[in-house]
Order: C-alpha cells, then structure tokens, then sequence
C-alpha cells in the first residue's frame, strides 16, 4: 500500500446488534496506521452505549478507544462526522480512499444502499463508493432474513458491493468474543488489502 489513498477508510455504524464487530475493527484499522472517517447513526450511538459501554460525548471517542485499547499502539487518527453533514469530504468522489466499510450493517441501512436513497451522510458515503468503483462492504447482522433483505443484499452486490455477513468462524479456536469479533475484522482487513495477525491463516491441517 503506497498511494495516497492506501491510509484512508470510511466506517459506518449502524444500530444492528453487534458494537464489537465496530469495536474490533477501529480497534484493527488504527492499529494499522489508517486515516478513518467514522459515521454512526443515531441508533449507532445507542448500540455503542448499550453494548460497548461508551456513555461519552461523541467527541469523545477516540479518547474511549485509546484508554480500551492503550497497550495495542493505536496509532492511526480518527475523525467522526455527523450522520447530517451532507458537506464532510466523504461526501465527495474527489476525496480518494480505500473504500467504505458498514459494520455493523442494519437491514434499513441495507436497503438505503442497496436503493441509492443517500439520505445521511453513510447512505452518501456508500453510495459514493459505489460509483468511484471503490471496495464497499456490508457488515450484515440480521437472523433470519425476509425475502426483501435478501433481494437487497442481491442488488447491493450487483451494485459492487460485498456482502460480508456478521458470521465468524471457529477453526481458530476463539476463546472470547472478542476472537469471534477478531475474525470478523480480519476478514474485513482482508478485503483491503490490510496486513494483519488478528487470526491465524486456515491451512487446511
């Protein structure tokens, strides 16, 4: 990664179950030494609240990231945008990334990409992600799904992106959630092209 778009990555978190696959993952992006703008909507903000334990102001987090993770090395930055600002750079093409990660993916985010609503400032930034062509994954968390979940996982994947359900595995042994939250990050790292050790490579033994 040498270009000047190899350090930058646009998160979104939605308010489906799942803060520790957030978590995790902006936990693995700084790690990494990437610029991430990160969204989150507002029931994002309650998901992080109930489930993460972060009852701070928003302008706050990457203080609550830095005292969770204070012997990881997090040091990447971080910038939070307001789901409203429909002005932040990410809301332009001119603004040259990695691409975008929704994790976790709420089924009414889902269908606002999947539909090209751009109604907030994640469903913008997705969308685009889309249309510069640049990697765009969708951190589904949902079970079971109804037949139009499922047609706009189809469309979204026709559209570009990559569906990336919140389903870890177990061949690496997890001994915490974390581990499983791990997984999922890893796999999302993955499809960046992001070095990382969060889970031994399967080697078919």
């Amino acid at each position: 990664m040498n270009s000047a778009s190899a350090n930058r990555l646009t998160v979104g978190l939605t308010g489906a179950s799942g803060a520790i696959y957030a978590i995790r993952t902006l936990r693995a992006l700084l790690m990494s030494d990437l610029r991430v703008d990160l969204i989150v909507s507002e029931t994002g903000w309650m998901l992080l609240r109930d489930e993460g334990g972060f009852d701070g102001k928003r302008n706050d987090f990457k203080a609550y990231l830095e005292s969770q993770f204070e012997e990881d090395g997090l040091v990447g930055s971080l910038e939070v945008h307001q789901q409203a600002d429909f002005a932040a750079p990410i809301s332009s093409g001119s603004v040259d990334s990695l691409g975008m990660v929704i994790v976790p993916c709420s089924m009414r985010y889902l269908a606002g990409v999947a539909n090209g609503t751009s109604t907030n400032l994640i469903e913008r930034a997705a969308d685009v992600t889309l249309k510069e062509h640049r990697r765009l994954v969708l951190v589904t968390r949902e079970t079971p799904m109804n037949l139009v979940q499922l047609r706009n996982q189809v469309a979204a994947a026709e559209a570009g992106a990559v569906i990336l359900p919140a389903s870890p595995a177990f061949y690496q042994e997890p001994q915490s959630f974390e581990d499983l939250a791990d997984f999922i990050a890893g796999r999302i790292l993955n499809l960046f092209g992001i070095p990382h050790e969060l889970f031994p490579t399967w080697r078919g033994e």
